[in-house]
């Protein structure tokens, strides 16, 4: 009987003595599962399970069967945190065989606003479990668990868990209660929730309808007549038998013949040498449908012969969890949170393990962007290009909508979705050199700038990007990508020699100035429009220590500062850059404004001279000047984002900060209609490129300005009354869909050129959205 699981051996181990090394050598032998007993343990078994996943890297980490619930979304918050620490390497197991709980007779347990417990009041009488699943009643202490309490007990640890749920967790059970408490942290996968059970009726009801499988402790039941009522329950209770792994914990003993039973009729189960113990075990597998296997022993010797002598034979002797057409049926838990208009059954069998639904406990980390709140229907994580072809093939086939994300933590980019399909290629992290005499380097799109910057400085290179080292390559790289060195080194796309694309049909081509030439132009300036970079190929530049400052203004003449700071800008040496960020104003205080700058040199007195001019541009409050090597400016932590609701942003690239644009900027600034407004300086090396060369067409233009604002028509009714002020548009920075922004960022005769190559390449726009280039006229 295959359900799709893999076979796996564990090992069950007393929590005292040298119990650490034991684990250690189990991960060693190759057992795939530790879990320790709690009863006469010398050691606290959390505390222990703790210092195991520190002490080992690749074991998985069985906490249970817990009999003392106590309080379920502490035993929740704990199980998660200890999942997250160890890299997504915890399972649960409840005692549904007679445990205890915590609270005086017949007492609900309840839950506060964090997680702590709170005087609930008695809740009358509970219906328990016994060891053989009959029913009892709850003793003085409440030391047996009722089915009902550990049903409850799993319904809270399962909503704690469900961090992708934002609204606080209400639970009003007869056993258990929660008050509004904050959901999370979420596991780093989802933790496997099994229920250990004797071969009561109740108990195994339970486990069909709650858990994610069921453990064998009692001896002597037979595991093929209980799977036949676990698979009979869960079909009542709406699931896929496949869905419930069976495991077991087995105890014996090696010797070198048969041992007899104490009655001397038969042979005693796992009591002989290796081949009894695989004949005792294969049926429990083949026909018990058991796939995991936990071994009862602190003995060394019985750990190495049977995961040398048991397991391999085991695994020879069945055909349980390897049939490739075979796949674990996807739990009824996360079934059940997903969207209409995705065939979930039809992901490539390559996709699936790294997919991520909306009821997966993954899903709060990848749901939303930096800025940008989601909810997508998948997400999808391909790991090479061949994934990320197959994942293009599958997703054009959905009726809903495909975004791409390569670091989401773009302000224009749609890297995320409601209800439909997100490729997130983050796992493309890879940063090789290629060539060192050309500095020639290799790096996938989900790497982020301030990795490759880390990757580079050995070399004494780095490479022009955005201003912050937690950007992905990916979404920078094929829009433009004004960074600390544009003005010495121009755009990313300017040191981009060639790419690796994947395109809307899921076919791989390379692309370079003199393969698919006209892909190569288009990728440099619109790429996402026209498929999936897999890989870039960069030439890097010189790298080095860097003067880094930030000062502090006061910026009440707001026009005048604007004018002063960028006529200094244009007139300063190309090795410096700068940018500026103006705020909103605080009652009774002067407007504050701040610079960020950066010197291409190590020299104090060269960066003094280039910073004096910019300085001087309003009056001075405060600054910080520091000497740093490049990879340090760009190294900033980055994680999960979980960014909310949908930015609101103007942008626009400018040539000059004439004295009426700084006049119409101070007045945007002064209506607080904008809480955020930036002006990055460009040009220089950037404007030595052709403006034809790529379809990035802003070579004019000196500075990129961008403004957040509270709500849409507020600032466009302001911003677009500046419109005739601009030059262009830096599409990475603009969150306006209206079609105008279109031809401000790809003039004519370029926009024409991108939409033939939107036909060739892109005919049915499966790449649209983003800043979308139909493939005809709208």
């Amino acid at each position: 009987m295959d359900h799709g699981h893999a076979l796996r051996f564990g090992v069950l181990l007393g929590a005292g003595g040298d119990v650490v090394e034991r684990a250690r050598l189990s991960e060693e032998l190759g057992y795939d599962v530790v879990s320790f007993r709690d009863e006469g343990a010398e050691l606290d078994v959390w505390t222990l399970l703790s210092w195991v996943a520190a002490r080992t890297s690749r074991i998985r980490l069985l906490a249970g069967p817990v009999a003392e619930l106590g309080n379920p979304a502490v035993l929740a918050r704990a199980a998660a945190s200890l999942d997250l620490l160890s890299g997504g390497r915890v399972e649960l197991a409840l005692d549904g065989s007679g445990g205890g709980t915590s609270g005086a007779p017949g007492e609900a347990i309840g839950v506060g606003p964090r997680g702590e417990a709170v005087d609930v009041g008695p809740r009358g009488e509970a219906v328990g479990v016994g060891p053989r699943g009959e029913a009892v009643g709850v003793g003085p202490r409440g030391e047996a668990v009722g089915v009902g309490a550990l049903g409850e007990a799993i319904d809270v640890i399962r909503g704690i868990w469900a961090a992708n749920v934002r609204a606080p967790l209400h639970f009003d059970g007869r056993h258990h209660r929660v008050s509004g408490a904050e959901r999370g942290p979420a596991p780093a996968h989802d933790i496997p929730l099994w229920l250990a059970a004797g071969a009561g009726p109740d108990a195994l009801r339970l486990a069909a309808a709650k858990a994610d499988g069921w453990l064998l402790t009692a001896p002597g039941v037979e595991p093929a007549a209980t799977g036949a009522l676990i698979a009979e329950e869960a079909v009542a209770a709406g699931r896929d038998p496949r869905e419930l792994r069976r495991l077991a914990i087995v105890t014996g003993r090696f010797q070198p013949t048969p041992g007899i039973t104490p009655g001397g009729g038969h042979e005693a189960f796992l009591a002989g040498p290796p081949g009894r113990w695989v004949a005792d075990l294969l049926p429990l597998i083949d026909d018990g449908a058991v796939t995991t296997l936990l071994l009862a022993t602190d003995d060394e010797d019985t750990l190495r012969r049977f995961a040398t002598e048991v397991a391999p034979a085991l695994r020879a002797a069945t055909t349980t969890g390897q049939h490739p057409g075979h796949r674990p049926a996807r739990s009824v838990f996360a079934r059940r949170h997903r969207r209409e208009g995705i065939d979930y059954d039809a992901i490539p069998p390559a996709l699936t393990e790294q997919a991520v639904e909306p009821g997966d406990a993954a899903f709060a980390r990848v749901r939303s962007t930096y800025l940008r709140g989601g909810s997508p229907g998948l997400v999808l994580r391909p790991g090479t290009p061949d994934e990320v072809s197959q994942a293009v093939r599958y997703a054009r086939t959905q009726p809903v909508k495909l975004s791409i994300r390569s670091g989401g933590h773009g302000i224009s980019g749609r890297s995320t979705s409601n209800g439909g399909i997100v490729i997130d290629v983050s796992r493309l992290n890879a940063i090789e050199v290629v060539d060192k005499a050309t500095r020639r380097v290799r790096v996938g799109p989900g790497a982020r700038w301030g990795e490759v910057a880390a990757a580079l400085a050995p070399h004494g290179w780095a490479l022009t990007s955005g201003d912050y080292g937690g950007v992905g390559v990916g979404g920078l790289a094929t829009a433009g990508g004004i960074g600390w060195f544009v003005r010495e080194h121009g755009l990313t796309i300017d040191h981009l020699r060639a790419v690796d694309l994947v395109l809307a049909d899921g076919s791989q081509v390379h692309a370079d100035d003199e393969e698919n030439a006209g892909l190569f132009w288009a990728v440099r300036g619109a790429g996402a429009n026209l498929g999936i970079v897999t890989a870039f190929e960069f030439e890097a530049h010189e790298g080095g220590d860097v003067g880094f400052a930030q000062l502090v203004v006061d910026a009440t003449d707001t026009a005048g500062f604007l004018r002063r700071w960028g006529a200094a800008m244009e007139a300063a040496p190309r090795d410096l850059t700068s940018s500026l960020i103006i705020g909103q104003a605080r009652p009774g205080q002067p407007l504050i404004a701040q610079i960020m700058a950066v010197v291409h040199s190590g020299d104090a007195e060269t960066i003094i001279n280039r910073l004096q001019p910019i300085a001087a541009a309003a009056p001075l409050l405060d600054h910080s000047i520091q000497v740093l090597p490049y990879e340090a400016i760009m190294q900033v932590p980055h994680g999960p984002h979980d960014a909310q609701g949908e930015p609101v942003t103007r942008a626009a690239l400018a040539d000059h900060l004439t004295p009426e644009l700084a006049a119409a900027a101070a007045r945007l600034v002064a209506s607080g209609r904008t809480y955020f407004f930036q002006v990055r300086s460009a040009g220089g090396a950037a404007s030595d490129v052709a403006p034809d060369a790529t379809a990035y067409a802003g070579r004019s233009a000196n500075f990129s300005l961008v403004a957040f604002g509270p709500g849409r028509r507020a600032l466009d009714e302001l911003w677009d009354g500046m419109l005739h002020h601009f030059s262009g548009q830096y599409i990475n920075f603009e969150t306006d869909l209206r079609p105008e922004r279109v031809l401000e960022a790809y003039p004519e005769p370029t926009l024409r050129r991108l939409r033939a190559l939107k036909r060739r390449y892109d005919p049915a726009n499966v790449f649209r959205d983003n800043f979308n280039i139909t493939p005809s006229d709208p």
